[in-house]
């Protein structure tokens, strides 16, 4: 009777799995949606630490984001190779065209940030002030050396040593040049009809570097040097920087606080699709005078991506940088957008559609 009764459990067991539905598979690598960004090297180490977030909330999204300066992200947004692209600089004239023209590209804020001046200068332990004049009379060779009268007249008491200045640049189309070109033609129109202004420019001597990082290290190995990289890249490489003139005669060093001030007037200047403004040279006492946004560029309708799915994976993820990713700005030395530039960016991300299909309703 036993091995009757446990004949008839085996037959019944056999049964159920014949007609149970199969179980699902488990998630796999090939479910996740990938989305590819590049571009500024100036928000970069910004952008790697949203990623790490955003993952940790929605880990079946992988971005994967290359710092290839401005240009390059622009070429590859242009050329339909990533998702975003990230830049500096507004897009210009041309460059929009390329991509369709204005009214196919949305381009807003992502933070504020600022561009120093960092020195390495062995033997000078004080902070040094710097004016703009005198950054445009250094980049276009007409003073030489760290001991110049000029350098002397605005640091009373500093040691500065009879030792030539090497400007350290960017070699890559780079918005962080775009940047500071723009600010040093405001204050010389010597540099402005020499040097000129844009993503990439002739400088006339010194060192080249590619992106952010690689005028870090030239300032680092290279005794006399001087160059200008992105407020974060001076902190995490505890390199000095400059405290500089600003539009109101104060003189400031880079700070969230200070790149803060100097975005709070431009709320008004950000209008539909276009959300950029520039920030260099604002008034104010408590401003740094070379501040300028990063943006973050995508199509309108995102039909350069594959899917539905990927889509929305990208809506997410600009939505979520302008909310709970803006609280991670300060801690990597940016300053988080203001309110009101913030809403105006995020309706602005609300609009973004697929094939026509609006992404908010659709979520």
């Amino acid at each position: 009777m036993r091995n009757l009764i446990s004949a008839f459990a085996l037959a019944l067991v056999a049964l159920a799995n014949s007609i149970a539905p199969a179980a699902a598979p488990a998630a796999s690598a090939s479910d996740d949606i990938r989305l590819a960004g590049a571009g500024a090297t100036f928000p970069q180490p910004l952008y790697e630490r949203w990623v790490v977030e955003y993952q940790k909330l929605n880990p079946s999204v992988k971005i994967d984001y290359q710092g290839l300066g401005s240009g390059g992200g622009i070429k590859a947004i242009t050329d339909k190779t990533v998702a975003f692209a990230a830049s500096d600089s507004p897009l210009t004239k041309r460059e929009l065209e390329a991509m369709g023209g204005a009214d196919k590209i949305l381009e807003f804020p992502s933070c504020v940030g600022g561009v120093v001046v960092a020195y390495n200068l062995p033997g000078v332990t004080t902070d040094l002030n710097i004016t703009g004049a005198l950054l445009a009379d250094i980049f276009i060779g007409k003073v030489s050396k760290w001991n110049d009268p000029k350098i002397a007249e605005l640091n009373p008491g500093a040691n500065l040593p009879d030792l030539p200045i090497v400007p350290g640049y960017r070699t890559d189309g780079s918005g962080t040049t775009s940047v500071f070109t723009n600010y040093l033609a405001t204050q010389s129109e010597e540099f402005k009809s020499t040097v000129g202004v844009g993503k990439q420019v002739k400088w006339p001597f010194g060192q080249g570097g590619k992106g952010n990082p690689g005028v870090a290290a030239i300032l680092k190995s290279t005794s006399g040097s001087i160059g200008y990289i992105e407020h974060n890249y001076a902190v995490q490489n505890n390199l000095a920087s400059f405290a500089v003139k600003n539009a109101s005669g104060k003189f400031v060093k880079g700070s969230p606080a200070a790149m803060a001030a100097a975005s709070t007037a431009a709320v008004d200047n950000l209008k539909a699709n276009r959300l950029v403004a520039d920030i260099w040279n604002q008034p104010g006492d408590e401003v740094y005078p070379i501040s300028s946004f990063t943006y973050l560029i995508v199509y309108r309708d995102l039909n350069n991506l594959k899917s539905p799915e990927e889509a929305r994976a990208l809506f997410g993820f600009l939505s979520w940088t302008l909310s709970g990713g803006q609280e991670l700005a300060k801690s990597l030395d940016y300053a988080p957008l203001g309110e009101g530039i913030r809403a105006k960016a995020a309706d602005a991300v609300k609009a973004l559609t697929h094939n026509g299909t609006s992404l908010a309703a659709s979520k």
